[in-house]
């Protein structure tokens, strides 16, 4: 359902004001998701701050900048590569509905690396919007270009839509995959309706991984694994992928036990060698359903890299850190785990070889297939038929 849009003026009046935010970089927690900042109107634009609304798939409010995916006490307890990563806002989204037709968005950027050697910009430090159709999907409208003229310093200003029929809207905006934000507004007509939309309470799936989970090399934020999953079975998402860093480690569990989702996703192989597997896994395991008892656990085997057929080291090498996370699989079983899942890994990319920018990191295409796989093995937990 659609909310109730409001006017410009109604946002304001009846002692409804709402404290526009002018802190870059909001600190813990920021102001309630009830609120939305007061507009300052400019060039025909009125401006709102979403931090003053909140966004989907940040996981705690105690955050030393208000799109960071960790808690700020966090850098004291995670391995500094996993803390510096965590600052990226990868996999959260906002949601707002107005009649506006012109939709502008302007947001600064924490790191001036724009792209990555095998990713494109759009999809490292874009953003992504998306609105409701008719039949209640949600579907690509538009995705901010991060460069020259719209990129001034480390601050992005685009015209995201302009020619768009008349009447409302439901719009999701994703955020960057692979930069921080530090800021980020939405400009829309002076005098049309503007209506935020509080981040929803339902449990999230939390997905833990690597480089994969958090979303290189999507070609746009929309297209990451995690949001695709969300938008395919309804519920919120968490995406806490880290590059090159998503290797179990025991302070990341710690804080993953502190969430209450409606299943764990655990996929850290690609970053993990046999032994460590074999040591990580069911202390893993424990501690998260010593928190959680009924929570499903899903433990996620690596993608097969594209050259292993041609290559009997790559090949071995799937082999040993599959089998070690099969054999601690079974020996939780044994114990009487319970709600414990397993997704292998021969299929999530297809058995093409034409998924990946370079051989590892999903293309767009691999995307869509990881996001196959894993729309079969949960839709039926966020069901309840675990």
């Amino acid at each position: 359902m659609r909310p109730t849009s409001v006017s410009r003026r109604g946002l304001l009046a009846g002692g409804a004001a709402l404290a526009a935010s002018t802190k870059v970089g909001t600190a813990a927690g920021g102001p309630s998701p009830a609120q939305a900042s007061a507009p300052a109107a400019g060039n025909e634009l009125s401006w709102y701050d979403v931090s003053t609304w909140g966004v989907e798939g940040r996981a705690w409010a105690d955050t030393a900048s208000f799109y960071d995916r960790f808690p700020a006490r966090a850098q004291e307890a995670v391995p500094e590569p996993v803390w510096q990563l965590s600052r990226e806002s990868a996999g959260q989204l906002t949601r707002f509905s107005t009649d506006s037709p012109v939709v502008r968005v302007r947001y600064t950027l924490g790191d001036e690396r724009i792209t990555r050697a095998t990713m494109a910009a759009t999809g490292s430090s874009g953003v992504d919007l998306y609105a409701r159709d008719d039949t209640g999907r949600d579907r690509w409208v538009s995705t901010a270009r991060p460069e020259s003229p719209w990129l001034t310093g480390l601050t992005v200003d685009y015209g995201l839509v302009s020619d768009l029929a008349p009447g409302p809207h439901d719009y999701t905006l994703h955020l960057p995959l692979r930069n921080q934000v530090l800021r980020l507004e939405l400009g829309v007509a002076a005098d049309a309706t503007f209506t935020p939309v509080a981040p929803r309470t339902d449990k999230p799936i939390v997905f833990y991984g690597t480089s994969i989970m958090h979303g290189s090399c999507a070609s746009r934020p929309g297209m990451a694994i995690t949001a695709q999953v969300g938008r395919r079975l309804g519920v919120p998402t968490v995406n806490l992928g880290f590059a090159a860093a998503g290797r179990m480690d025991a302070p990341v569990v710690e804080l993953l036990a502190e969430l209450d989702p409606a299943v764990y996703v655990i996929d850290c192989l690609p970053n993990m060698n046999a032994a460590q597997v074999a040591e990580r896994t069911e202390p893993l395991v424990r501690t998260l359903r010593q928190a959680r008892p009924e929570t499903p656990i899903v433990l996620v085997e690596d993608r097969t890299l594209q050259r292993a057929w041609l290559s009997p080291v790559t090949h071995d090498q799937h082999d040993v850190r599959r089998q070690a996370l099969r054999d601690a699989f079974r020996r939780l079983r044994q114990e009487g785990v319970e709600h414990l899942r397993y997704l292998a890994g021969d299929d999530l990319l297809g058995d093409d070889g034409e998924a990946t920018t370079d051989g590892s990191h999903p293309s767009d295409l691999g995307m869509v297939r990881y996001a196959d796989a894993y729309e079969r093995a949960l839709r039926p937990l966020v069901r309840g038929t675990t």
